[in-house]
């Protein structure tokens, strides 16, 4: 059979708690060191050692980097779910299975590699709580050989994850070689799944979400960060305490020059980076969609009394609790209006982890610039699995803080009044505690106020004020990202994505194409939408607007601006809690398209 050569998937089955992620870091950077396209995606379950957990590791030589729907490779290291991981296997695939576990039905195209793990991890090391540990490993060895994995890139990738550990590094390198010599010497090869070296990962990076991040926010000038744990957020701020312990102290004093808060709970988190933001802090935090929930007041007061601060949410499947350890797309309506009254707020959607990094420095600005909460929409799949980027750009901008009067400028203004719009652009001048000058203090109050920020209830001055706010949101509009466009010459049908998306997508305009659909792409990057957003949608008769959630949020909102074309604006929705593949949006374009679904790959 001919061989297939750096373009499959491995889904990984084993147990949580089993030191399964390590031996799967090792197998995704030693493919990726081979300058291989290459993706990972864990998912592990929410509570307790011992439930299933999976990772599946996607190469492509044409740099896809979704999940795939299928897989050809399974490594079945769990007997509870050996028959569904097998089941969801591509034709002609191939099962790598420890011996102990009974061989589910298979389809006879089949191939089963059995692979004695016991026998194996015991001249290794006679500890049984290490042997559960290290036995994954073994799994590496034996793909490495199968696959054609050069053992030199096996061990530098280990290295990477053990090194500072060299008891561990030792034991596990034992456990790769054991694989390894098990597979060269007893698992003649039968299937036609290859790796060789290519160039497409030279100068790039694995990097996730969260860290990029938190990179980003140390970049941005973040002095205060408030929190409360919560999967799939906790990793962001982690990593930034990390970044700030190291490069945020006084270089004379050795003292942190920055705030680290775990708060209570998330209303008090959310009120500590309004308390900062007011008092000219970069603050920050970082959350989930259960702790938005809590946030909720804090924020609109915020919005009203127009004070900056940057939140997090690293989105999860919901309702309450839902599925912690899934990903979605599913906060998107909540945290644009979020509060109660009339609110709204700016939405940033980085796509991949490079503008997870630089979006986080666009928020701090945004923030200050337009002088309200604002939103960064991640979720699990961009936030907690490892992607490839190019590496990140060192920023060569200065900070924006907005429309800030210090004493200088108080000096050359005859009246001070913190709610007027002196501009025409609906943001009003702000000043900051310490200011000497008595023109520029003012009370700062969530009830109604003037322009003066004085106490009213007078109608007037309330709607003189809420259309004033609606206004800077129309400021907002031009501020925000543009989105990103892959525009196809004389193409009738539009696509519309957003966030984590953006990797299936462009697969399936790839996969469109070969079927003779010509499909332009838009990628929506920020909420209130870019006038770029309603130009592409005037471009093509036909629009379908993939997301993940269930009820079309995105596709709401942009029906709801383009009221005139709302009937052929059409949704395809993915809301499983696993990553988007590429073939559930070019099927559900298919079916809108009155077309007979394929089995493109």
């Amino acid at each position: 059979m001919p061989n297939i050569i750096n373009d499959f998937s491995i889904h990984v089955a084993t147990v949580n708690g089993s030191g399964s992620q390590t031996a799967n870091n090792v197998l995704l950077r030693s493919i990726f060191q081979m300058g291989i396209p290459v993706s990972g995606k864990n998912l592990f379950p929410s509570n307790i050692a011992g439930l299933p957990t999976w990772f599946t590791i996607r190469a492509s030589k044409d740099g896809w980097v979704a999940r795939r729907a299928y897989h050809e490779i399974v490594v079945v290291m769990n007997p509870e779910t050996a028959a569904a991981d097998v089941a969801g296997m591509g034709p002609g695939g191939v099962i790598v299975i420890n011996d102990a576990i009974k061989v589910p039905d298979v389809a006879d195209d089949r191939i089963v590699y059995r692979v004695p793990y016991a026998k194996l991890i015991e001249p290794i090391t006679t500890d049984v709580k290490l042997r559960r540990l290290v036995v994954n490993m073994i799994y590496v060895g034996v793909l490495a050989e199968l696959l054609g994995i050069e053992a030199a890139e096996v061990e530098s990738a280990l290295q990477a994850q053990l090194g500072k550990k060299p008891k561990a590094m030792a034991l596990n390198q034992a456990a790769v070689l054991a694989g390894m010599a098990y597979a060269r010497e007893s698992l003649p090869k039968r299937d036609p799944y290859k790796v060789a070296r290519m160039n497409e990962t030279a100068g790039k990076i694995l990097i996730d979400g969260n860290t990029a991040g938190a990179l980003g926010s140390l970049f941005a000038g973040v002095t205060v960060v408030t929190w409360y744990p919560i999967t799939p957020s906790s990793s962001l701020v982690e990593a930034l305490i990390g970044f700030l312990e190291r490069h945020r102290r006084d270089p004379v004093t050795g003292k942190g020059t920055f705030a680290v808060i775990q708060a209570e709970d998330e209303i008090a988190a959310a009120g500590m980076v309004l308390g900062a933001g007011w008092a000219g802090a970069r603050s920050m935090t970082s959350t989930s969609g259960p702790g938005i929930s809590l946030m909720a007041e804090f924020c609109g007061y915020g919005y009203y009394t127009e004070i900056p601060g940057v939140f997090w949410d690293i989105q999860r499947v919901g309702p309450s609790t839902g599925l912690p350890t899934r990903t979605a797309q599913s906060d998107l309506a909540f945290v644009y209006g979020l509060g109660h009254g009339d609110t709204q707020f700016p939405v940033l959607l980085p796509g991949s982890v490079g503008e997870c990094y630089e979006f986080a420095q666009v928020a701090f600005d945004l923030a200050e610039r337009l002088q309200t909460p604002l939103f960064v929409l991640s979720d699990l799949d961009i936030g907690m699995n490892n992607w490839m980027s190019d590496p990140f750009v060192y920023p060569d901008k200065p900070w924006d803080r907005g429309k800030v009067l210090d004493d200088a400028a108080l000096a050359k203004v005859a009246k001070f009044e913190r709610y007027r719009d002196v501009d025409g652009d609906a943001i009003p001048y702000r000043t900051l505690p310490g200011t000497k000058d008595w023109k520029g203090t003012y009370f700062t109050r969530g009830s109604g106020h003037d322009e003066a920020a004085r106490y009213t209830e007078d109608p007037v001055a309330y709607v003189r004020n809420m259309d004033r706010l609606k206004r800077k949101m129309e400021t907002a509009r031009t501020l925000v990202p543009a989105p990103e466009q892959h525009l196809v010459k004389g193409s009738e049908v539009g696509l519309i994505a957003f966030g984590s998306s953006h990797w299936a997508m462009l697969e399936a305009q790839s996969q469109l194409a070969a079927m003779g659909i010509k499909a332009s792409y838009l990628r929506v990057r920020a909420l209130p939408l870019h006038a770029d957003v309603s130009a592409f949608i005037a471009a093509h008769p036909r629009v379908y607007v993939v997301e993940q959630n269930r009820d079309a949020q995105m596709g709401e909102r942009i029906r709801t601006e383009h009221a005139a074309r709302a009937v052929s604006i059409k949704s395809v929705l993915h809301y499983d809690g696993m990553p988007l593949d590429a073939q559930s949006v070019t099927d559900g374009v298919l079916a809108h398209e009155g077309v007979a679904q394929g089995v493109a790959k």
